[in-house]
C-alpha cells in the first residue's frame, strides 16, 4: 500500500503545457474511472485548476509508470515529454504536498483561499465516481481539517495581496460597513470585475459601472445588481459616489480635479475615496490636493500588498510547523493500518482457542465433573493454548540470538510493568 501525488503546476510547467493537461469537469468522472482500472491503482482523485493538475492515488505496488503513460495517452502527449514537467511525491511527501496545496502554501498567490474549495470539489468528484477508499478518503478529510487549522491559527490569508482586494479593504477601513455607500467603478476589465466581486461580497449599498462600451458595462453590472453607464455620463453620477475605483487604458485622465471639486460641492464636502489603478493614471493627480478627497494610486496599494505579502510569509512559517505535526499524525494513522490484519488474526486465533476449550469444559460439566475441576481445566488449558506458540518462538529466538524479538515480546506483553497488569484494555483495539 503506497500513497503518491503526481502532477504539474505553475512552477514546473508553462501555461502551454498546463492547459493541455486540464481535465474538464464533465470528463472527470470518466477519467477517474479509467485511472482505477490500471493494474497498480487502488484509489484515485484528480485536482485540476488553471495553475495545476494533480493526481493523488494509492498503488498496490510502487510503480507509477502505468499512471504516467495513462496521463500522456489521455491527453495525447508523449509521456517522456511530460516527465520533464512532472513532480512525484511518495508516501509522507505526498501527504505534505496535499496539506500545503490545500493551505495555500503552494499557490501562485501565497495563502489564497480558492484552492481549498477546488480541493473539496476534487474530493466530491472522486467520491461520486467511487474511486475513493479508506486511505484517500481519510487523507482528504485530514487535509480539510489541517487547512482550516492553518487559516484559523495563522494570518496566512488575513492580509489582501491583490490590487482589487487591497482597494476594497482600504475602503472598509475608511467607511466601516459599506452597506450605505455607493461605489463607482470605471472600466470593465479583470481588475474592475474583481473589485466588483469584492465590493459585492462586502455588501456594498449601490454600485455603478462606467465603461466606454456600454454593452460591456451592462454585462459586468448584471452580475452584481449594479447600474451601467457610459464614461461620458460620469460627471452626472460622480457626486453620488463615496468610492471610486478606476482602471482603464485611457491615455488621458477621465476624472479631473475640476470634476471632483464640483462633485464635492454637490456632496456638501462628504469625503470621496478614490483608487486609481490605471497606468497612465485615470484620475488627475492634482485632485489629491482637494480637501475631503482621499486618492490612492496603484503604487500606494503595491506598498500595502508588499507589506501584506511579508506578513503572509511569516504566517507561512507557522503554517509549515503545523503541517509538519499533521503529516506525522497522518503517517502514524497510516502505519497503524499495517497492524490491523495482525490484530485481527490474533483475535481470531484466541477466539478459536476459547471456543474449543469452552466446548470441552461444557462436556465435562455435562458428564458430572466437579465445577472446580472444570474451572481449573479451562484456565490451565486456555493459557497453554494461547502461550504455546509464543513460548516456542521465544525459545527459538533466544537460541538464534534474536534478542530484538525478546525485547519486543517484553514490550508487547508489558512484562516490565509499565501499565496496570489488571487492566483489561480496550476490547476493540
Amino acid at each position: 500500500m503506497s500513497l503518491f501525488a503526481l502532477g504539474i503546476n505553475h512552477k514546473t510547467a508553462p501555461v502551454a503545457i498546463r492547459e493541455r493537461l486540464v481535465f474538464a469537469p464533465d470528463r472527470l468522472r470518466d477519467a477517474l474511472g479509467q485511472v482505477v482500472t490500471l493494474s497498480t491503482v487502488d484509489e484515485a482523485a484528480i485536482l485540476s485548476t488553471c495553475n495545476r493538475t494533480e493526481l493523488y492515488f494509492e498503488l498496490s505496488r510502487e510503480d507509477i509508470g502505468p499512471v504516467l503513460h495513462w496521463l500522456g495517452d489521455y491527453h495525447r502527449l508523449d509521456p517522456e515529454e511530460l516527465r520533464g514537467y512532472l513532480y512525484t511525491h511518495p508516501g509522507p511527501a505526498a501527504v505534505r504536498h496535499m496539506l500545503r496545496v490545500a493551505s495555500g502554501l503552494d499557490s501562485m498567490i501565497l495563502g489564497e483561499p480558492q484552492i481549498l474549495g477546488q480541493m473539496k470539489d476534487a474530493y466530491q468528484a472522486a467520491y461520486q465516481a467511487g474511486t475513493l477508499g479508506t486511505l484517500l478518503g481519510r487523507l482528504f478529510q485530514h487535509t480539510f481539517l489541517v487547512a482550516k487549522q492553518v487559516r484559523t491559527d495563522t494570518a496566512i490569508s488575513a492580509s489582501p495581496v491583490s490590487v482589487a482586494f487591497a482597494a476594497v479593504r482600504l475602503a472598509r477601513q475608511i467607511f466601516g460597513d459599506l452597506d450605505r455607500q455607493t461605489a463607482l467603478l470605471i472600466g470593465a476589465g479583470d481588475t474592475i470585475e474583481l473589485a466588483a466581486r469584492h465590493l459585492h461580497d462586502s455588501h456594498i449599498g449601490r454600485m455603478v459601472v462606467a465603461n466606454r462600451t456600454v454593452e460591456r458595462a451592462h454585462g459586468l453590472a448584471s452580475q452584481f445588481d449594479a447600474y451601467a453607464i457610459a464614461i461620458s455620463e460620469i460627471g452626472a453620477h460622480l457626486a453620488e459616489a463615496d468610492i471610486v475605483i478606476s482602471s482603464t487604458a485611457s491615455p488621458n485622465p477621465i476624472v479631473t480635479r475640476a470634476d471632483l471639486k464640483a462633485a464635492l460641492k454637490a456632496r456638501k464636502h462628504r469625503p470621496i475615496f478614490l483608487v486609481d489603478i490605471a497606468v497612465p493614471r485615470d484620475i488627475e493627480p492634482a485632485a489629491a490636493e482637494l480637501e475631503d478627497v482621499y486618492l490612492y494610486t496603484v503604487d500606494d496599494l503595491h506598498g500595502v500588498i508588499q507589506e501584506n505579502l511579508a506578513s503572509r510569509r511569516q504566517a507561512a512559517t507557522q503554517a509549515e510547523e503545523i503541517i509538519d505535526i499533521q503529516v506525522a499524525h497522518f503517517m502514524g494513522w497510516m502505519q497503524s493500518l499495517d497492524a490491523v490484519d495482525t490484530i485481527r488474526a490474533c483475535r481470531d486465533h484466541a477466539q478459536r482457542a476459547r471456543e474449543d476449550v469452552e466446548l470441552r469444559a461444557r462436556q465435562m460439566l455435562a458428564a458430572g465433573r466437579p465445577p472446580e475441576e472444570v474451572m481449573q481445566f479451562l484456565a490451565h488449558t486456555l493459557t497453554n493454548k494461547l502461550m504455546h506458540a509464543p513460548s516456542a518462538n521465544l525459545r527459538r529466538a533466544a537460541f538464534d540470538g534474536r534478542s530484538e524479538l525478546i525485547r519486543a515480546a517484553r514490550e508487547l506483553f508489558n512484562l516490565d510493568g509499565s501499565a496496570d497488569p489488571n487492566s483489561a484494555g480496550d476490547p476493540e483495539a
